[in-house]
């Protein structure tokens, strides 16, 4: 591809800015991939300005607030105080980046097609204003042609007449947040990048390279996009792999936890994934069923990831099928007995509730006529979720030793850390532990069930 002049021009001046630091960078969604990227870049020297729709967040953030765990109160100040973040949802204000960063939800609808409306909301944002020079970078997760066939489009329908690649830069580049994983920051995972033309590329990879510890160029946008369903359909396949090994181990009265230790001392040849009552998070239980959808069009169906969606979605169920079992040897009906679920965020020792499966859990227990409760030191109240509008209104129940014996269950979903799981076995008359919680348990155990 011959790059004319002007290009040039408009490449050569934002490189300096790059090179310089003085390139202001404009992160879209101020959320889990957000806020993180802003610690990343404010790290290395950049000044940031944060885009969100939510005003109570921007509201949060200019008062120095974190509303994120793992984003201190005190490292927000420090960026506000020091002029490195300045907080907006005037999104005229998009004009004023040199690079803008797109970290905006990427959701499955009710069909489990994808819902392209956020990207494409802040796409149409983003052309209103857009001015030549700018690099434009999309990190939501997504299927392959997303940047090329969606969003370019949009941003090539600007008032000004502007053209990606020739008078805007735009590239691809997904997230990958490990949130909970303290050695896993967002500079500290390695990050693929792949542009439009190669002088896109170019230019977000001497971006990212001042703030990330390692930037992987991949030929072009498709290929970073591609990468990124990969990494998440691999996990999901390989758990959906060893949630259906947990049914029939449980069968057979076998403990497949003690199976997959076993198996990864292997030195080679095996990773070990572990099951659970179900996947959560913003990109396990979705980014597969992009790539299915995209197979639809393309005429093939994707059996291993229907079918791995299909185990990975069918687990709470099947919990609240074993616990109706071990509550009815105890001659216990589900309806009416006390049920605590323990841990409502997706993940352990994180606060994010992104599609976890204890809120699958509740409205099942629910609809059984369960008492219902929970606990979760990280998530103090029940927050409202897009899937799940008819929960009751809850906030985190203290585990004491009073409140534990009054439950007929307390069902462990996600196993975090602060929780004193010897005391909670104590306590309870019946533990059901999804996540292996309770392996060191010693006192007891005759009241742990696994599921």
């Amino acid at each position: 591809m011959v790059v004319d002049s002007s290009t040039e021009s408009l490449s050569a001046a934002l490189s300096k800015k790059i090179a310089d630091k003085s390139a202001l960078v404009g992160i879209i969604g101020l959320g889990y991939v957000g806020l993180p990227l802003i610690s990343a870049f404010t790290n290395a020297g950049f000044k940031c300005i944060g885009f969100d729709v939510d005003p109570e967040k921007v509201r949060l953030l200019k008062s120095g607030k974190s509303y994120i765990k793992h984003i201190s109160s005190e490292r927000v100040a420090d960026w506000i105080n020091r002029g490195l973040l300045d907080p907006t949802n005037d999104m005229s204000r998009l004009a004023e980046a040199d690079a803008l960063l797109i970290c905006v939800p990427t959701p499955l609808n009710a069909s489990r097609d994808p819902d392209l409306q956020y990207i494409e909301s802040t796409s149409e944002s983003i052309a209103s204003v857009l001015r030549r020079g700018q690099l434009v970078v999309l990190e939501s997760t997504t299927y392959p042609t997303t940047t090329r066939d969606v969003m370019v489009p949009i941003l090539n329908r600007n008032p000004a007449g502007l053209v990606c690649g020739k008078d805007v830069f735009v590239a691809f580049s997904p997230e990958r947040e490990d949130p909970g994983n303290p050695d896993y920051t967002a500079a500290g995972i390695p990050k693929v990048v792949g542009g439009i033309d190669n002088t896109s590329g170019d230019l977000a990879c001497a971006l990212y390279a001042h703030s990330i510890v390692k930037v992987i160029r991949v030929d072009n946008a498709e290929i970073a996009e591609a990468c990124k369903i990969l990494e998440n359909t691999y996990r999901a396949v390989n758990i959906a792999l060893v949630n259906e090994l947990k049914m029939l181990f449980d069968r057979m009265g076998i403990d497949v936890w003690k199976v997959v230790d076993a198996a990864k001392t292997k030195p080679f040849g095996f990773q070990a994934f572990y099951p659970g009552p179900g996947l959560g998070g913003h990109c396990i239980p979705i980014d597969p069923f992009y790539l299915s959808w995209l197979a639809r069009l393309q005429g093939m169906n994707t059996r291993f990831i229907e079918l791995a969606g299909e185990i990975n979605s069918g687990m709470p169920r099947y919990v609240v099928g074993r616990l109706a079992e071990f509550l009815n040897e105890q001659c216990k009906p589900v309806k009416g007995s006390r049920i605590c679920i323990l841990g409502m965020a997706y993940k352990k020792d994180v606060d994010d509730p992104r599609e976890s499966p204890s809120f699958e859990l509740l409205e099942l227990l629910m609809e059984r006529g369960a008492l219902l409760s929970y606990s979760d030191p990280h998530v103090p109240k029940l927050p409202k979720m897009r899937h799940y509008q008819h929960l009751p209104t809850l906030t985190s129940s203290d585990l004491t030793p009073e409140f534990l014996a009054a439950q007929d269950c307390v069902l462990i979903s996600t196993d975090h850390s602060a929780v004193d799981y010897n005391f909670v076995v104590e306590h309870s008359r019946m533990v059901l532990d999804t996540r292996n919680a309770t392996k060191n348990v010693t006192g007891g155990r005759e009241k742990i069930f696994k599921a």
